[in-house]
């Protein structure tokens, strides 16, 4: 088992698992892609909109307490949030069918909470409409696009267009199941997932980027390999980097998923997954698809220049 951790001896057939891992993905994409339409994704308050509740309390409040009596009266839904102070909580409620008007509802949730001792003054009620959320959904979706078209335009510089169309495949790959298993778990999709989403895109192009990298140099200190066999070798030269680099990450996230509470379980929850999905597109899906596509030796060589620019050199 520790042979893994050995970038010299390991010799796992990477390549030989080429096609049946790019099968595997793509079955997973499609199965995440067919959860998106059912049972569909569950947009938080933050994209649907709602009614938003500002409490003073006389002391500092336990948020897990507020909380829990707001889902024993039937708001099992309701985000609550410090805001500012420790005394200051603001409690987001989704819309309902036949609810009473804003201040209403605010007034009740304040009495509510009253009734378990936890006093407080209701000092704003306001109400945020879908269309703000539909805006918040539309600027999500095109901040994901913008960072893969930088990604795309970035290493199609840095490396070769193959490389480039390698590594945002295994972006959308990571993206498109990551969302569909959150979709699948029924959990809720915020601002906080968005920002999870766009850190596990970031996550996963640094691992494809380190093995890409080896490849590259591989290609151009090699001379009788196969292409199969320079990505083989880079992927094992790398795999101890990736994988311990991936478990340590995934201490912390874990630890955060265990201790952070419900406010911060969808972003660490899409950190998991993402983090376990990102390290097996850097391993067995982008590095097969660069085979695919055909990279070779001449590919990444560096450009001879042209002999009428050498004869005009002084």
């Amino acid at each position: 088992m520790w042979q893994i951790f050995d970038p010299l001896t390991t010799r796992l057939p990477f390549s030989r698992w080429g096609r049946a891992t790019l099968w595997i993905s793509l079955a997973a994409m499609l199965g995440a892609a067919l959860s998106l339409v059912y049972p569909g994704l569950r947009f938080g308050l933050d994209f649907t909109g709602g009614t938003m509740v500002e409490l003073k309390f006389e002391q500092a409040v336990e948020i897990g307490e507020v909380r829990r009596r707001l889902a024993e009266a039937g708001f099992e839904d309701a985000l609550v949030q410090t805001f500012g102070a420790a005394n200051d909580i603001v409690v987001r409620l989704a819309p309902r069918e036949g609810e009473a008007t804003d201040q209403q509802l605010g007034t009740r949730i304040r009495d509510l909470l009253a009734e378990g001792g936890l006093k407080s003054e209701l000092m704003r009620v306001e109400f945020v409409g879908p269309q703000i959320g539909r805006e918040l959904a539309e600027d999500g979706v095109v901040a994901i696009f913008v960072v893969i078209v930088g990604l795309l335009i970035y290493i199609a510089a840095r490396f070769e267009w193959r490389f480039a169309l390698a590594a945002v495949a295994a972006e959308v790959h990571d993206a498109v199941i990551t969302v569909g298993l959150l979709a699948l778990l029924g959990k809720e999709i915020d601002l906080t997932v968005l920002a999870a989403l766009l850190a596990v895109i970031g996550y996963s192009i640094n691992d494809t980027i380190v093995v890409f990298d080896r490849i590259r140099e591989l290609f151009r200190s090699s001379r009788k390999q196969t292409p199969e066999e320079v990505i083989n070798q880079a992927i094992n030269q790398t795999l101890a980097r990736t994988l311990i680099t991936s478990f340590l990450t995934l201490l912390a996230v874990v630890a955060l998923y265990l201790a952070g509470g419900p406010a911060l379980e969808g972003f660490s929850l899409t950190l998991i997954i993402g983090i376990v999905v990102g390290t097996y597109s850097s391993i067995l899906f982008a590095a097969p698809i660069l085979l695919k596509l055909g990279v070779s030796k001449q590919d990444l060589m560096p450009k001879m220049r042209d002999e009428s620019d050498l004869a005009r050199r002084p």
